[in-house]
């Protein structure tokens, strides 16, 4: 018997009368969370972004969800809450940066996610990420309310002395100054994916619209994408 105290024990998932499939053989693609993981300043955002706008000049279905973007609302900081919502909030359901709020930021983004695959629509998510335990939790959650496929993960593997040469943000030399604690590749570690879908070598000789590309050759080929 359920307990009338459990919270949970009342939560009941409500089917929808359009289905998954409904959705993508309208929208010609398959529901798919494509993840960008690397340094900062690796170049995730740039490629996110030439991505979108290559599958949306073709008609596709997308949306588009930035480490920094998602910072500023469902991901906000404590700072952030405590000016809205007051301190005692903000402590509650602040985001850091440390180990756990960083686990805690990729499973509201792998939930939110989640919902863009079932509505059959292509999420582009660039995200550190850094520790391969919270990716794996991330495919494991998208997958498993879909399909094996759902989730595309995308290593833009940039040395880490390009990216600290190109700090467009300033953040490294912030870091390296101890202004910033818990920062990925300084104070904190990057664990590189073992066996990502996708491998990109970040700061080669190949431009933003080449590697977005071989991220569509992908999606075609794997029955993900309508070719044109």
């Amino acid at each position: 018997m359920s307990n009338p105290n459990n919270l949970s024990d009342n939560i009941v998932w409500h089917a929808t009368t359009i289905q998954r499939r409904d959705r993508e053989s309208r929208l010609g693609q398959k529901g798919t969370v494509i993840w960008l993981t690397g340094l900062s300043g690796c170049g995730k955002s740039t490629i996110a972004n030439e991505l979108e706008s290559l599958l949306y000049q073709r008609g596709a279905a997308t949306v588009l969800l930035d480490g920094d973007n998602v910072r500023h609302g469902l991901c906000a900081p404590p700072q952030t809450l405590a000016q809205r919502h007051g301190q005692a909030f903000a402590d509650r359901f602040g985001l850091g940066f440390g180990q756990q709020d960083r686990e805690e930021n990729i499973r509201r983004i792998a939930a939110v996610g989640e919902l863009f695959v079932s509505s059959g629509m292509i999420a582009i998510t660039a995200f550190v990420s850094p520790y391969r335990n919270d990716r794996q939790s991330a495919r494991k959650q998208i997958e498993s309310a879909g399909a094996q496929g759902d989730f595309v993960e995308v290593f833009v593997d940039t040395p880490l002395e390009i990216c600290e040469r190109r700090d467009p943000k300033g953040l490294y030399k912030k870091a390296r100054a101890g202004e910033i604690k818990n920062f990925t590749g300084i104070s904190d570690p990057y664990q590189p994916p073992s066996s990502p879908e996708i491998h990109l070598i970040g700061g080669d000789d190949r431009t933003v619209t080449e590697q977005a590309n071989e991220i569509i050759v992908y999606l075609e080929a794997s029955g993900r994408l309508r070719a044109n």
